[in-house]
């Protein structure tokens, strides 16, 4: 593990899963600090507002201490990253589909911050298939969720749920 590399794991996290949550366990073991940066969103629409999406994610952070931090950014992520003293982005990859845009978002971002180097982290087999599009859209059909998110997460999904008046 380096010593004095600050690692940034961005998205939207609407919400955040067990894959998200086993990537930020993957960082930590990399990198001495890592900050979840939560993505304002203004190209998708989200389920949860931001500071709802924040407060899920700090809880989910909470047991590795100041080494996981959760801010949110809203703008170009290169500004947010140049700004805390990046220098290295985690992204997640759960399958080959995933990769293509990876790849070229990798080579975007490596064109606006040279100095900031972008790794790919799978989470481990059982999650991989785990994505916050499907996650919402189980709760949402009143299905249980419980096996891909948090108990904090899933309570918080089913409060949103039963609040849009779809239980």
């Amino acid at each position: 593990m380096t010593t004095d590399v600050i690692a940034v794991y961005p998205g939207t996290f609407d919400p955040m899963t067990l894959g998200h949550e086993d990537v930020v366990r993957r960082a930590t073991q990399l990198f001495p600090r890592v900050i979840v940066a939560v993505a304002a969103g203004h190209h998708k629409k989200a389920l949860f507002s931001l500071a709802e999406r924040i407060e899920m994610a700090r809880a989910v952070a909470e047991p590795f201490g100041d080494r996981v931090t959760v801010e949110s950014f809203s703008g170009l992520l290169r500004d947010f990253v140049v700004a805390r003293g990046g220098k290295a982005m985690v992204r997640g990859l759960r399958a080959v589909t995933d990769f293509d845009y990876e790849f070229q978002l990798a080579g975007m971002n490596r064109s606006l911050m040279p100095e900031v180097e972008t790794v790919f982290l799978t989470p481990s087999d059982k999650y991989q298939f785990i994505s916050s599009t499907f996650v919402r859209e189980i709760a949402m059909l009143g299905g249980e969720v419980d096996k891909f998110v948090s108990p904090h997460v899933q309570q918080r999904l089913a409060e949103k749920v039963r609040s849009l008046g779809r239980e």
